[in-house]
């Protein structure tokens, strides 16, 4: 074995540990995230570390098929976070709409 496949053995290690850490801190975000939007921001991320994964696998393996599911996975990835935006603004939306219809039949009863 060469210097260079040591030091690629030795920077894909690194980098999957990387990743492990990253998917776990990820996965703690997304249950224990107080909102809808930082755990919509985690499933993103979630995604992304997918990726890293795939790519990882990919180089370690050499087989090139990988990065073009890493790819497809990223699109995959921001159409759901795109989908995901929409669905929190409209149901905010509402929420904003349904207050201000019920704040002044509350002041007409006082």
């Amino acid at each position: 074995m060469s210097g260079a496949e040591q030091f690629l053995d030795l920077a894909i290690l690194i980098a999957l540990g990387l990743l492990c850490v990253s998917l776990i801190l990820t996965v703690w975000r997304v249950i224990l995230g107080p909102t809808l939007p930082d755990r919509v921001l985690a499933l993103d991320m979630l995604v992304a570390v997918a990726i890293g994964f795939i790519a990882v696998i990919g180089i370690k393996t050499g087989y090139t098929l990988f990065i073009d599911i890493a790819i497809a996975l990223g699109l995959v990835g921001f159409l759901a976070t795109v989908a995901f935006a929409r669905f929190i603004l409209e149901r905010d939306s509402l929420t904003e709409s349904k207050s201000t219809a019920e704040k002044p039949a509350i002041e007409e009863n006082q």
